[in-house]
């Protein structure tokens, strides 16, 4: 099986270490919510879903914010109370990055669920 998030987030992270503006990456729903959630936090500038050919693939604007990203392997279940741990276990230091996460009321980063104290799935880091 391939994992699409996977791929397309390490493709994101190897056009921030090349110093590109732009990456296209493919179309999925778990990646337009995961890349709207990495824009709403400064951490790409802009997205745009195209059609090219067939399929839909999403222009992706880079911030140049990004210094590493990844997928989480297992997709942990957690609690409001478990944040902190794997804060700590996935993000350098504290306030610095966040943790995607994919809750009942949709995709968003650790800090809203934990403003909206709601559990869910690991999906993601960035920082």
């Amino acid at each position: 099986m391939v994992d699409l998030l996977a791929e397309n987030l390490n493709k994101i992270k190897i056009y921030e270490s090349l110093g590109r503006e732009e990456c296209v990456v493919s179309s999925t729903a778990l990646i337009r919510n995961v890349l709207l959630t990495l824009k709403a936090n400064g951490y790409v500038t802009e997205i745009e879903e195209v059609k090219e050919g067939k399929f839909k693939v999403i222009k992706v604007m880079l911030a140049n914010k990004i210094n590493s990203i990844g997928v989480v392997r297992p997709r942990h279940a957690v609690n409001v109370n478990d944040y902190q741990k794997y804060e700590k276990r996935y993000i350098p230091s504290k306030d610095f990055g966040l943790l995607i996460i994919s809750t009942p009321q949709g995709i968003m980063s650790n800090r809203d669920a934990k403003i909206k104290k709601i559990g869910g799935r690991l999906i993601a880091y960035v920082y």
